[in-house]
């Protein structure tokens, strides 16, 4: 009776140990659930920018596409995004930087999207452009975003790239950044959102708060009138380049809370 009672004893243990690391590993599981990551760069930029953020992200196991916008149109940019999202191998996080931001709102919608993430980003309604937005409140002295040349193209003005864009990277790294940067076509940012995708799926922002090109105040009057998840984070424009460790937490945050949906 005795050497019975101490079989079950240690059987009742064993099974309790079995089904607590059960447990943990079905946690784990459901936390690696999302591990794509999709990054749409914006205007006066390309994909390059991404490295910081990409080399982060892909350390701590993520798979990560970045997008080439060819910054034609909204529905071109669009177009490329969705590409990208079809080819990727199961649901992700969809992030835009700047003008990437409108393209998310109209790609986000795409089954394979679980997440949107907005870096510094603009996020318009339905019937709403980039533009609209950008006019809401007053630049800064810094910024030096251009009227459309004779082919509608929109350059940033050379002399305030720097100051004006990414002041918290080096001179170097900024340089590259205007040199390798595509041409921006001004009927993306005047193309109206036709189905905005904040509306059906979980929004997180980062705001820049020492943002020249895109005012801070403007992003908190977006990302408020959205419940968009806010997360505060000091730096340029590119927040992305000089705090890719605070953009990646956010993400990993949408990545883990869509995660413990599934």
């Amino acid at each position: 009776m005795k050497t019975l009672k101490n079989t079950l004893k240690v059987g009742i243990v064993a099974l309790t140990v079995a089904v607590a690391t059960a447990a943990g590993t079905v946690t784990e599981a459901n936390a690696q659930t999302v591990k794509n990551v999709v990054l749409v760069h914006g205007a006066f930029a390309d994909g390059s920018g991404w490295k910081a953020l990409y080399t982060v992200l892909t350390k701590k196991g993520y798979h990560v596409t970045v997008v080439q916008n060819p910054l034609t149109s909204l529905e071109d940019d669009v177009t490329a995004t969705r590409t990208a999202l079809d080819k990727q191998d199961g649901p992700c996080i969809l992030v835009g930087h700047s003008w990437g931001g409108a393209v998310i709102t109209e790609a986000g919608n795409h089954p394979k999207v679980a997440a949107l993430v907005y870096v510094a980003a603009f996020q318009p309604d339905k019937g709403e452009s980039a533009l609209q937005w950008l006019q809401t409140a007053p630049p800064a002295p810094e910024n030096g975003v251009l009227n459309p040349d004779d082919k509608g193209i929109v350059y940033y003005d050379k002399a305030k790239y720097h100051a004006g864009f990414c002041a918290d990277i080096s001179e170097e790294e900024a340089d590259f950044m205007y040199a390798s940067q595509g041409a921006f076509y001004a009927k993306g940012f005047i193309t109206p959102i036709t189905d905005p995708a904040w509306r059906h799926k979980p929004a997180y922002g980062c705001i820049a708060t020492e943002d020249k090109s895109i005012n801070p105040v403007i992003q908190h009057k977006m990302y408020e009138r959205s419940n968009t998840k806010v997360t505060e984070i000091k730096g340029s424009h590119v927040i992305f380049m000089s705090q890719p460790e605070a953009v990646a937490k956010v993400i990993i945050q949408a990545a883990n809370d869509a995660s413990a949906k599934n």
